[in-house]
């Protein structure tokens, strides 16, 4: 059997195998792998924004009947029972007393939340003001007519009004209010303003002012 080794030890390398190896050596790396290199966020689930829990709160500043007429409104639109507030103060001007049930508020997350969230900013006509947004990225705005939801006029009821608080989340947020092994969102991860007017432009093409229309 003929030896080859022998014949190949003081063999040169060919002209074109050289160009073929420096060519594959300095090719463009992939997209996915450029991408991922300068750390683009645009397709990262995790950067995400969605509403975590949307509160409603009815203030009518008195017990008695009035408070549980404006209950039983905020119980007609979501279907959950509300929670009453207590005062934190004695206000005589008022004529409120200290832990005296005054307001209402109810609690709606998932897809009711989104559902009941789309009535109130259609009622403020997708505009809000700069002022309504949190430099923690929530926002709020209140309506004057409860009736103006889609709620059907009742005599013995009355006409209520009701403030909307919006609180967005991040996913991984979680790990700041878990039990076990809690730590806190890093900085980046952090909701801000920006982010939240961002959102709201986004999502439901809303007009941020900053001033209220005359």
């Amino acid at each position: 059997m003929r030896n080859f080794s022998s014949s190949l030890v003081g063999a040169q390398p060919c002209q074109k195998c050289i160009c073929l190896c420096l060519t594959v050596s300095t090719s463009p790396k992939a997209p996915k792998q450029q991408a991922k290199m300068a750390g683009d966020k645009s397709n990262n689930v995790m950067r995400d924004i969605h509403v975590d829990k949307l509160v409603i709160n009815c203030c009518v500043g008195e017990s008695g009947d009035k408070l549980t007429r404006a209950a039983r409104v905020l119980e007609q639109l979501t279907g959950q029972k509300p929670v009453y507030s207590k005062a934190r103060y004695t206000v005589r001007t008022f004529g409120i007393r200290r832990n005296e049930k005054i307001s209402c508020h109810v609690t709606i997350r998932g897809e009711l939340a989104q559902e009941i969230l789309d009535r109130g900013l259609k009622v403020k006509e997708y505009e809000l003001l700069r002022k309504n947004f949190s430099e923690t990225g929530n926002f709020g705005f209140g309506i004057q007519e409860h009736i103006d939801l889609g709620i059907k006029y009742d005599p013995s009821t009355g006409i209520y009004g009701m403030d909307f608080f919006v609180v967005l989340k991040r996913p991984g947020a979680r790990v700041a209010r878990r039990k076990m092994q809690q730590s806190r969102v890093g900085h980046p991860h952090r909701l801000t303003k920006d982010d939240a007017i961002n959102w709201f432009q986004t999502k439901f093409e809303g007009i941020v002012l900053d001033a209220p229309r005359n």
